[in-house]
């Protein structure tokens, strides 16, 4: 159970587990055997969502189906072929992945006009032809309503499989665990993305380590830093504006560190010297609010940051 918006507990999940015994292939001394738990876990939320989407698929599909074989008219280009018609329509559902849950029934249509052969007036005498038109009309969609019902009951249900035993992982805290793995994913994500792991040009092991090290470090900083602000905000129920370049009057309790590094984007060091090589003067861009406010839940201050335009005597 969980306590939502509103404060009141609903249904997070639910669930079952069973234990089965696994073996590696090999010879019958070196088989390593072991036992593994296995956890099947609904979540009525994630169903509902899958339930949602199901129902936009299933009415977008009927919609494209029903524009395959529009009425007679200029423009109006129709189907004259039969496995021309199937074709599309295994095209819409499996689009929309849809496949097996709507029913589509159509209708041949021949249109026979008669004409008289070569040209002028007609008459009773004169040669006449059979001029033939065939078209595929759709008459019918229908939802196949039981094997709908039969896939919704499996919307939810996720399986998790672990070696730990249900005194140090029980099945609650497993389902809880998993529900956090985004939180080390995004960690991975910055990794790659942020501050680009990949591509190494390195050759070494040791440098491959070093900046794997410095890498991984700088990942810890932009953590760390959007943790202690984060909490900061939460403790005093607060939130930041001016974190959202497209809307300035935004608030936001949980910035992320990419969005706190880009508020000080704009700070910059001006640093004068004379020819003779000594500094004259240093400028510091002054703060925003915004920007003393995150120094000062960051346990920095301003001090630190006005430190920088001090100029060292003996330089």
């Amino acid at each position: 159970m969980r306590t939502n918006d509103r404060g009141h507990k609903v249904l997070a999940a639910e669930g079952y587990e069973f234990e089965r015994t696994c073996d590696a292939p090999g010879n019958a001394v070196d088989a390593a055997a072991w036992k593994e738990r296995v956890l099947v876990v609904r979540s009525p939320r994630h169903a509902a969502q899958q339930a949602a989407g199901l129902d936009k698929r299933l009415c977008q599909a009927e919609t494209k189906l029903a524009a395959l074989t529009p009425p007679r008219g200029r423009g109006k280009r129709q189907i004259t072929d039969e496995a021309t018609l199937m074709e599309v329509i295994a095209l819409v559902l499996k689009e929309h992945r849809v496949e097996g849950l709507l029913r589509v029934a159509w209708e041949k249509q021949v249109e026979q006009t008669t004409q008289y052969v070569g040209r002028g007036r007609g008459s009773l005498s004169r040669e006449k032809r059979v001029m033939q038109k065939t078209r595929y009309q759709i008459t019918h969609i229908a939802r196949q309503e039981d094997t709908i019902a039969a896939r919704r009951q499996r919307f939810g249900w996720k399986a998790f499989v672990t070696n730990a035993g249900p005194k140090r992982l029980s099945l609650r805290d497993a389902v809880l665990g998993y529900r956090n793995e985004y939180r080390v994913e995004r960690l991975f994500h910055r990794l790659k993305s942020r501050v680009h792991l990949a591509p190494l040009f390195v050759k070494r092991n040791e440098q491959i380590e070093g900046l794997t090290y410095l890498l991984t470090l700088g990942v810890r900083v932009l953590t760390v830093t959007e943790f202690v602000l984060r909490r900061s905000l939460e403790t005093e129920q607060a939130s930041l504006p001016g974190l959202h370049p497209e809307n300035k009057q935004k608030m936001t309790d949980k910035p992320t560190a990419e969005r706190i590094l880009k508020a000080f984007s704009d700070v910059s060091l001006t640093i004068i010297k004379h020819a003779t090589g000594e500094e004259i003067l240093r400028r510091l861009t002054p703060l925003s609010g915004v920007q003393e406010d995150i120094l000062q839940r960051l346990g920095l201050g301003t001090a630190l940051y006005r430190q920088l335009e001090i100029q060292e005597i003996g330089n």
